[in-house]
């Protein structure tokens, strides 16, 4: 399959500004594309080669993209680094110098897909001594043989900038459409993914083995799940009446989420973002292999920090000194790690996610052998709210963030966030002390002191409906000098010429930018907006929800995806539960 027909598709997703013509799109493309090429045309389309999961990266810097395209086209590499700066675009600089190609190519071989994935295989692949030059000369043999279309998202793929728009529940509805045609073709196909992870994986099986395959992919050790994720609920009470009878409620960590996966030796630890986090952390391999008794195993936890001289839990902010390339025993030293255990995936052979918790918890305490490092995590079983309150003040005492309350008798939906999960943190009824996790949309030119900077960003919260990403508020509260030299230079990866498909914004940005960033945001209070769209209608017709005197918390949420930002379903149950607060202190006060 020549790669001008995903150029041309790319193209066409490049200037739409609608999901469902996107979606569209990538019906018409794999319709159109070979079985055994589905999971590179996936990859591709999400700008990488492999899953996440997988860690290997091209491994390509601004620079060395551009000498290989200058040794490709025989534009200058000064007049190529000229042209990117000019038009800001390393895609639109890659397909100018094709455009003006100044080496003649007497036998140019046209491009396909096979020959673009097997050649950045071996480009990510290319580790040691002349390695950068094995790069360059693999990337100029694409670029030697590119049309200028294909130069412009070749290049844009090598830099990981390919700024279509597309999500995976986007690709998970064209998939169900193109080979499957129902609504049961949907579930099946989202529960493979949450379950694999891995959405070359699913589109390559649906397109060589239809649905039956689809349904066989399952749970594999060494291949993440996608995480459960929990709703919110503010006081006990509302707590016991969603879920009804008695409830498990567990420790909620101020740490890192882990999922830990163990087979014979080997040990594996990935994200809540499903990131392979293993190298940052050979003191979790090591304490996990020791204290997991099991042969093949996934289990969940929280990786937190301490003193070790107190042994007082530290702030999640902490572990972020944990993400380093070098320095790993320094850090291992400076910012230990405790892990508490909470749920069980998978154990040699049988999948637990279709097993009630109890039944998880009871058989997690059977294979976990607690030490000084390892634990489970603290956990109660109660019908009282007055258990819960206690419990959960318990847990505040001890430096958590709350608790995480369950029913006993759910099943662990990966991928979902549902009501059999609900965290439940401190009740303050005259201010918004809960933070939000927002995702950042949009940037605002800074003045004054700000000048050459952004001195605010628009933010979102995720419409999970209609996947989407809706305006909450404009914040620039709470940035330090350098926070915002920082976050200028992190959001230029993210920059895009047109709000992106996905963004609802009645506001209009100085700079768009692709919602990937997630910030925490503490604000006054919720209140109806006339401007911002998140749960526009839901509460009062012509209004959405917004955040009066937000603040940038100083906390970068780089453990969260966009997708599992503060949602707009819960920032209306925010509001409903801060009004009814309001409502029950003044009637206080009037008796």
């Amino acid at each position: 399959m020549p790669f001008s027909r995903l150029s041309e598709a790319f193209q066409k997703m490049e200037v739409t500004s609608s999901r469902i013509a996107l979606t569209e799109i990538l019906i018409e493309l794999f319709k159109q594309t070979p079985s055994q090429l589905m999971d590179d045309v996936v990859y591709l389309i999400q700008g990488k080669l492999y899953p996440d999961f997988v860690g290997l990266e091209l491994g390509v810097g601004e620079k060395l993209l551009l000498r290989a395209i200058s040794l490709a086209t025989g534009v200058g590499p000064q007049e190529v680094e000229k042209l990117y700066k000019q038009l800001g675009d390393v895609g639109k600089a890659a397909e100018d110098c094709e455009k003006r190609r100044r080496q003649a190519t007497l036998f140019r071989e046209p491009l396909t897909i096979s020959r673009v994935y097997s050649t950045l295989e071996k480009v990510a692949k290319a580790f040691g001594e002349g390695s950068q030059d094995i790069k360059i000369r693999l990337l100029a043999s694409l670029f030697n043989d590119a049309e200028p279309l294909e130069a412009r998202y070749l290049a844009r793929i090598v830099l990981g900038k390919l700024r279509l728009g597309v999500a995976d529940y986007t690709v998970l509805d064209a998939l169900a459409v193109a080979f499957g045609g129902t609504k049961e073709a949907r579930e099946i196909v989202e529960r493979a993914y949450n379950l694999s992870s891995d959405l070359g994986l699913v589109a390559r099986t649906i397109a060589e083995q239809e649905l039956e395959g689809v349904k066989g992919i399952g749970i594999t050790v060494g291949r993440p799940v996608r995480p459960m994720l929990a709703e919110r609920l503010k006081t006990p009470q509302e707590v016991l009446e969603k879920i009804g009878g008695e409830v498990a409620a567990e420790y909620k960590f101020d740490g890192e989420r882990m999922q830990v996966h163990k087979k014979g030796d080997q040990v594996w630890v990935f994200s809540r973002r499903l990131e392979n986090i293993t190298d940052h952390y050979p003191d979790v391999t090591r304490i996990a292999g020791d204290g997991i008794k099991a042969e093949e195993v996934i289990v969940e936890g929280e990786g937190v920090a301490f003193n070790p001289d107190t042994g007082e839990f530290l702030p999640f902010q902490e572990l972020m000194h944990r993400r380093r390339k070098y320095g790993i025993e320094k850090a291992m030293e400076e910012y230990p790690v405790s892990l508490y255990f909470f749920d069980l995936l998978y154990l040699d052979g049988v999948d637990y996610t279709q097993k009630p918790y109890s039944e998880r918890r009871r058989k997690l305490t059977e294979i976990v052998e607690e030490s000084e490092r390892i634990h489970l995590a603290p956990m109660i079983r109660t019908e009282s709210p007055d258990g819960l309150e206690t419990f959960m003040m318990e847990a505040i005492e001890r430096g958590c963030e709350g608790l995480v309350v369950k029913d006993p008798g759910s099943n662990y939906r990966a991928g979902a966030r549902e009501w059999a999960w609900i965290k439940l943190k401190r009740e303050y009824r005259t201010e918004m002390t809960d933070t939000v996790d927002l995702v950042i949309v949009g940037g605002f030119h800074g003045r004054g002191k700000r000048t050459g900077v952004y001195g605010a960003y628009l933010v979102a919260a995720y419409d999970k409906e209609a996947d989407m990403f809706r305006t909450v508020c404009k914040v620039g509260t709470g940035f330090t000098d350098e926070d915002l030299k920082d976050f200028y230079e992190m959001m230029s990866r993210y920059e895009t010429d047109h709000k992106h498909p996905r963004v609802d914004s009645k506001m209009e940005a100085d700079k768009w930018f692709i919602p990937q960033v997630v910030i925490e945001v503490l604000a006054a209070e919720i209140t109806l907006s006339p401007i911002h769209t998140a749960a526009w209608g839901s509460i009062r017709s012509g209004a959405g929800l917004a955040l009066r005197f937000p603040r940038y918390t100083g906390r970068l949420r780089l453990d969260k995806s966009p997708e599992d930002a503060t949602t707009v379903q819960e920032l209306i149950e925010m509001y409903r539960r801060q009004t009814k607060s309001i409502v029950e202190e003044e009637a206080k006060e009037i008796r």
